[in-house]
């Protein structure tokens, strides 16, 4: 019976999702997919002549606008789409950056009927005052401040409830969706939506459970304990679970808050300077990355301390992958069109480039117009959007993280330019890269890529003669099979039905001896 009527809810938000896409004038997409069957059986109403248009601009804009109304699951879909120009077009990227997740707070007595479950008793056994006004709300939880009975003060991440079953439902009804229209999308430039899909499922399980990002945070912790001038807040483990994050308050003043900075005495610029090269360690240095530093995640403690917070979106980039953006960096700052072509090359998991001599005009060109902004202006957004264009054009398969890293750029430069007019992202870029690249090449480096290739050539030299044994066995006892895939036989097909049906019957006697014409 359970099954039975999860199907039927199904059908109902399908069919809903139908409506939707009638009403912002989607009709296309409905008969063009298998949708079309769950068209309702009376007819959907039509909008009369004299009625104003439904957003009707641009297609894009009305896409965002059918994202907005199905909730919040899709919202966090088309999100997490904004950062990926590798899989859907720039236009559809920049609509679907205008998305934002924040919805009202719960009324605090449902949150702390959660908050008591999670605990496994009541909140005053453990905390001796919580304020009931929500410091922040999203689509799966919201955080209250609270003080431990020992006296700490804290932040309350907490679930809302019933999200994690509703998330479900939904990526299920993603999974039907996604087989109904798959080619459809793909038609419009939307690639491989079953792989976006399993991306996006990962992702909201992450985000679902909240001691992955208790992990994250004793991680970075551990990471910058030595770091004199950068803070990660406490995490209280014994009070958290899967749904409820208890971690330590910390007082300070958003990043871009100049006027505060000034009344303590800091200085903007060093600030602004500090906080990208944090940053930049994390990327260059550890590969492991907060992958949000929006100024609500940034804040300035009065001594000059500089805090991250919400741990909940972290990257990590794999040394390989490390040394080629480095590598891709360092070739924007030489302006070496040919170098950034290598190293995205190398950064691609699949390039199949026709003309690398496109490929290394469209990058020289980026290179000229990055180069034409002068200090202080918004040249990192521009630089991400055009390198996004063209990593899309050229269909790189680039891994999520980088573009994580691109888009952590731009925010990272809007915050410098709000605290110091001439903020230079390249110029801190350059050091770390080049870094890098020295590190890679190093006697050090080189001798553990040379262990681990030989480690490997050993493997296989002991492996090989089990494996060549096993067949040879399979070939003794007949058991040895061979599958291939016959392909291009369609068009053979065709060109013979059009054949006169007496050719046919020849054939059919034997060997086949076509007249000639």
């Amino acid at each position: 019976m359970k099954g039975f009527a999860n199907a039927v809810r199904n059908i109902n938000r399908l069919r809903e999702v139908v409506q939707v896409l009638f009403k912002y004038q989607f009709r296309d997409i409905v008969w063009n997919t298998a949708l079309r069957q769950y068209l309702p059986s009376r007819p959907l109403p039509v909008r009369p002549e004299t009625e104003a248009p439904l957003a009707d601009p641009e297609r894009w804009q009305r896409l965002r606008k059918v994202v907005e109304e199905l909730g919040p699951t899709f919202i966090k879909l088309a999100q997490l789409l904004s950062n990926r120009p590798d899989l859907i077009p720039a236009p559809l990227i920049a609509e679907f950056a205008k998305l934002q997740s924040e919805v009202p707070p719960l009324d605090f007595a449902i949150m702390e009927q959660r908050i008591e479950k999670e605990l496994g008793g009541p909140v005053s056994n453990f905390f001796s005052y919580i304020d009931k006004q929500a410091l922040g709300s999203a689509s799966i939880g919201q955080v209250h401040r609270a003080r431990l009975m020992t006296g700490e003060d804290v932040v309350i991440k907490v679930q809302r409830p019933g999200v994690g079953r509703q998330i479900q439902t939904d990526l299920a009804l993603l999974k039907d969706l996604v087989g109904l229209t798959e080619g459809y999308f793909r038609s419009i430039g939307i690639l491989n939506p079953r792989a976006i899909l399993e991306a996006f499922e990962e992702s909201m399980q992450r985000e679902l459970d909240y001691t992955r990002e208790l992990r994250n945070m004793e991680l970075f912790r551990n990471i910058y304990q030595e770091e004199p001038n950068f803070y990660i807040p406490k995490p209280y483990k014994q009070f958290s679970s899967t749904k409820l994050l208890v971690t330590e308050f910390i007082s300070g003043c958003k990043i871009t808050d100049v006027a505060q900075l000034e009344a303590w005495g800091q200085d903007s610029r060093k600030v602004a300077e500090r906080g990208l090269n944090i940053y930049l360690k994390q990327i260059f240095e550890y590969g492991f990355f907060h992958a949000d530093p929006h100024p609500g995640n940034i804040l300035i403690r009065p001594n000059g301390t500089m805090v991250l917070i919400d741990f909940g979106m972290v990257g990590r980039l794999s040394k390989v992958n490390k040394y080629a953006f480095a590598g891709v960096m360092i070739g924007l700052a030489n302006q070496d069109a040919k170098a950034m072509a290598l190293h995205l090359r190398r950064l691609a998991s699949e390039s199949d480039i026709e003309s690398l001599g496109h490929f290394e005009q469209d990058l020289s060109e980026l290179i000229e117009d990055f180069m034409v902004f002068a200090p202080g202006e918004n040249g990192m957004s521009q630089l991400t959007h055009r390198l996004q264009k063209i990593i899309h054009k050229y269909q790189l398969e680039i891994p999520g993280p980088v573009f994580l890293i691109l888009r952590a750029l731009a925010i990272l430069e809007g915050v410098g330019r709000v605290l110091h007019p001439k903020f230079d992202t390249l110029r801190q870029v350059r050091p770390y890269g080049l870094k890098l690249l020295a590190e890679q090449f190093s006697f050090r480096n080189q001798r553990q890529e040379l262990g681990y290739t030989l480690s490997q050539l050993v493997s296989l030299l002991y492996l090989f003669p089990v494996e060549l044994k096993y067949i040879l066995k399979k070939m003794r006892e007949g058991e040895l099979r061979l599958h291939w895939t016959l392909q291009g036989y369609d068009v053979f097909l065709e060109k013979l039905t059009a054949l006169p049906t007496g050719w046919y019957s020849l054939c059919s006697l034997g060997p086949c001896s076509l007249p000639r014409p």
